[in-house]
């Protein structure tokens, strides 16, 4: 079998219509607007409706995504979904998106990798194709409905984690274009570090663990910046060495956006001008496996990314988890709109 190249195809995001400001959020959290502002970069963050799970908004994203590929649901031969807000603990959610787009001949699963979880599909979607040669397309989402998990008191994590999802379609592209590198990795020692405690086998639901907020995301903040500070020159350093450029040769680094703020201040240390790196954070809050597809996709639709450009997406995660894609870029069938445009009202 002649190997194929494979790549981003079609992009696609949605963001819930609900719009919470700093000043919505402040005063349950304790802070206010200008302590979320000043400490992470978040001015404004989205919030599903009563009744919305996961799969709803991750199968607006994958439509979105398909039609920018110029490819039908049928044509789909994999959905691959990260997240780690499922709209039950089973089946996979991949399976209810797959439903409700009609993807009648794709196989469907999730990959539960926290925020990372979008990379982590892209290789496994990578992998996936590499094997089966051209003319084959996988879907890989990204979605979290983080504010049905939040405890609005808690201004470690109120104030960051919000709703979204993006997707991708990835095919065949032209030779030398698309996936140069992928990888991803894990350290299970700090899997407390991030987590929503109960619920699992583990510490199953009960009267204790609904009074103890047992359900709710647990986040420690410093050991979580710790860990980003160190994984992000790393990641970074890694994927450019494995592809055979420098760093320099990077056009985009469209980074999982966790704090705006610790962004922006690791990739100026890192020697990436702030015009290359693309934070969508500050409007969206963070939309865990949903962060890099949402960015990509305004990216795209804004014109900052072009034709050959080399596209780093860096991401780290609970677990702990990391990776990074560094794709030489193939503009898709169609531009995709940025989900941050769009007016919507309730």
């Amino acid at each position: 079998m002649t190997p194929v190249s494979t790549g981003i195809v079609g992009l696609g995001a949605y963001l819930p219509e609900t719009v919470r400001s700093n000043s919505e959020v402040a005063a349950g959290a304790g802070v206010t607007s200008d302590w979320i502002e000043q400490r992470t970069g978040v001015l404004e963050r989205r919030t599903a409706r009563q009744g919305q799970a996961a799969s709803d908004l991750a199968a607006q994203a994958a439509l979105r995504a398909l039609s920018s590929a110029g490819v039908t649901p049928q044509q789909v031969a994999m959905v691959v979904l990260g997240t780690s807000t499922l709209d039950e603990l089973g089946p996979a959610t991949a399976c209810r998106v797959q439903h409700l787009i009609n993807a009648t001949d794709a196989v469907a699963f999730d990959v539960n990798a926290a925020c990372s979880g979008f990379v982590f599909g892209m290789q496994t979607a990578h992998d996936w194709l590499a094997q089966r040669g051209g003319g084959r397309y996988a879907l890989v989402i990204g979605v979290e409905l983080y504010s049905k998990f939040l405890d609005p008191t808690d201004r470690g994590t109120a104030v960051l984690f919000a709703d979204g999802a993006g997707a991708a379609v990835v095919g065949e592209v032209p030779p030398e274009r698309g996936v140069l590198h992928v990888a991803t990795g894990s350290d299970g020692s700090q899997a407390d570090q991030v987590l929503i405690p109960g619920g699992g086998s583990r510490l199953p639901a009960s009267d204790e663990s609904l009074t103890n907020g047992a359900h709710t995301i647990h986040m420690n903040g410093s050991a979580v910046r710790d860990f980003i500070t160190t994984a992000f020159p790393r990641v970074l350093e890694e994927s450019c060495r494995a592809a055979g450029i420098d760093r320099t040769d990077l056009d985009v680094i469209v980074p999982h956006q966790p704090n705006p703020l610790l962004l922006s201040r690791l990739a100026e240390q890192a020697g990436i001008p702030a015009e290359k790196t693309v934070i969508t954070g500050d409007r969206v809050g963070n939309v865990g496996a949903a962060s890099i597809p949402v960015a990509l996709t305004h990216a795209v639709a804004e014109g900052r990314v072009g034709d050959g450009d080399h596209v780093l997406l860096p991401t780290f995660g609970a677990g702990v988890t990391w990776g990074s894609c560094l794709l030489r870029w193939s503009p898709p069938f169609k531009q995709p709109c940025s989900p941050l445009d769009e007016i919507r009202g309730e």
